[in-house]
């Protein structure tokens, strides 16, 4: 619990004090929740690890199937709207932003929810669906929704998600090294899209204005 609270105040500049973050942070609390029903349901109970879950939902906004495999180091900020699935597996220092959903895509069987590496950062809204690895060291863009595996040292951001960064980004571990946050700086690929498209017109509009000025000048020259 120690190590929990230390966590918040580490990528929350909000964090005042301990009492603050035993009170006021539903993703401390509903982490402490899973933890619980994580054991009874390893254990082989089936009801009461998913009544615990229930309550936990119903406390803090977040909803962690006791079946998930959580990793040190889970940080989830505020958290309203954050769904992680039965099968999917958290490594060390993981930031969720609120509305994260680690979820599958289908009703298959088995390992269906995403693997996510060591100092992942996924920010708001974005989605994670299917049976795939996130890499170490990588973040997800706001709204995004990833379908397909992350490499490590990845950014992913887009519908669907699209990798555009890749081993540019440091990232360190898990004892007291800074995890880079900086999810809202992330590139822009429909903008950069927008961008070309426009200069392209642009140049065309050039072209025919130029054409036209040369049309106008044979004329001239014709009469």
């Amino acid at each position: 619990m120690k190590k929990d609270i230390q966590v918040v105040f580490e990528r929350d500049p909000a964090a005042r004090s301990v009492a603050e973050v035993l009170f006021c942070y539903p993703g401390l609390h509903v982490l402490w929740f899973h933890r619980l029903s994580h054991r009874l349901y390893k254990r082989g109970w089936i009801m009461l690890p998913r009544m615990i879950s229930n309550l936990a939902r119903w406390l803090t906004g977040i909803e962690i199937h006791p079946g998930a495999t959580i990793g040190e180091g889970l940080f989830i900020d505020h958290g309203m709207g954050v769904v992680i699935g039965e099968t999917a597996e958290l490594g060390n220092n993981i930031t969720l932003y609120q509305g994260v959903t680690l979820g599958g895509t289908g009703k298959e069987k088995g390992k269906r929810h995403p693997t996510i590496g060591n100092n992942v950062v996924i920010a708001t809204g974005a989605k994670v669906l299917g049976s795939f690895k996130v890499g170490d060291n990588s973040k997800i863009g706001a709204g995004s929704v990833v379908l397909h595996e992350v490499p490590p040292n990845s950014t992913v951001v887009g519908i669907p998600g699209k990798v555009v960064v890749k081993d540019g980004c440091k990232v360190h571990g898990v004892r007291g090294e800074e995890i880079d946050l900086a999810h809202g700086d992330l590139p822009d690929p429909e903008g950069e899209m927008m961008f070309c498209m426009q200069r392209h017109l642009n140049r065309l509009e050039e072209r025919l204005i130029h054409l036209e000025q040369e049309l106008k000048k044979h004329d001239a020259k014709s009469i």
